[in-house]
């Protein structure tokens, strides 16, 4: 598809690694802010993997846009696409960047796309970056949108788990997403009132868990509810992770985690022991007003930092405001939950 003979100046914009709520409403304001600007914007539809083959492009306007930001999921569509990890994989995001006539590129993504946004900008390509990730664990943002989503959905979940954990005596895993960093199952954790929270950041311990449980049917409280990061250790490596392929940025696919704990609890404490995965559904449905909200002032801030000239960076929400920070620092180290915040979780626990 050969895109444009407009005169106007071009902005390219894609979606990479994990679709997350909000990622339209970034898109939204994207658009309608450089059209005021007098830019016009394409859709490289598929990530990375849509810039390198070239040919699924499509031409935003302010009617294409219009009511997105209400809905999940990504109208760009996505992949783990790494044009690093393509033999000339650089020479043909740049050869496809000019023949679509886009001067300018913003990479809405996670640590991944973003590292990429980063090392193309050395290479000679103006990229901005909009952070998005449910996991919450970029650098120098305070709040990646998609992660308030998340975490409502993971803590309706675990709430809504309690009748059935009470009504049959049975402890519950709840397995939620998080590889390296436990963010999503702290807050919905805490929120959904789960007894004990495992996260990637600290094993945890075998005995710690069958206490908590034996105190509790102790107090005649004969239900327990776990949640648990993907990304979660036991201390001494008692359970390991099923092997499974990695992605095109050598990350493990993980999971299983809570199905191999729920077996090795009901071995230890004779209690009927079930586990939930909750997977996509985290990611899945329609973003929340925070995440709108928080999507759109991204999306509105990457076409200003197009207008200012300030490449190579990314918009970040520092408190209430969105300020420009260099894509490097951004990605050279994963923002994972510090002994304070959990520590907050372990009050509750019963042992």
């Amino acid at each position: 598809m050969e895109i444009t003979n407009s005169k106007k100046e071009q902005i390219a914009v894609l979606t990479g690694g994990g679709d997350a709520p909000g990622l339209n409403a970034v898109i939204r304001g994207l658009t309608t802010k450089a059209k005021r600007y007098g830019y016009d914007v394409l859709g490289l539809c598929d990530g990375w993997a849509g810039v390198l083959d070239g040919g699924k492009e499509k031409p935003l306007d302010l009617d294409e846009v219009e009511d997105i930001h209400m809905i999940g999921g990504t109208i760009l569509g996505s992949s783990r696409t790494n044009p690093y990890k393509v033999e000339k994989g650089v020479e043909q995001v740049k050869r496809n960047l000019v023949r679509l006539n886009c001067k300018y590129l913003v990479a809405i993504g996670g640590e991944d796309t973003l590292g990429v946004a980063a090392k193309l900008y050395k290479d000679g390509i103006k990229v901005v970056g909009v952070p998005k990730t449910i996991d919450n664990d970029l650098s120098e943002t305070d709040y990646t949108f998609g992660f308030d989503t998340a975490v409502t959905r993971a803590s309706e979940a675990i709430r809504n788990l309690h009748t059935t954990a009470k009504s049959h005596h049975r402890v519950i895993i709840v397995e939620v997403m998080g590889r390296h960093a436990g963010w999503i199952t702290l807050e919905a954790g805490i929120a959904g009132g789960a007894h004990a929270i495992l996260i990637p950041e600290e094993e945890f311990d075998m005995d710690m868990l069958v206490k908590i449980i034996k105190n509790r049917e102790a107090k005649e409280k004969n239900y327990t509810i776990i949640a648990t990061s993907e990304g979660a250790k036991p201390r001494g490596g008692d359970i390991k992770w099923k092997d499974q392929k990695v992605d095109a940025f050598g990350h493990k696919i993980l999971g299983g985690i809570s199905e191999q704990l729920a077996k090795k609890l009901e071995e230890l404490t004779g209690k009927e022991c079930r586990h939930v995965v909750l997977g996509h559904l985290q990611r899945a449905g329609a973003p929340t007003a925070f995440d709108i909200n928080l999507g759109t002032r991204f999306g509105i801030f990457a076409a200003d930092m197009i207008k200012k000239g300030e490449f190579g960076k990314m918009a970040a929400l520092h408190g209430t405001q969105v300020i420009p920070i260099p894509l490097e620092a951004a990605v050279g180290k994963l923002k994972t939950v510090p002994k304070e915040r959990f520590a907050e979780a372990k009050i509750f626990y019963e042992l």
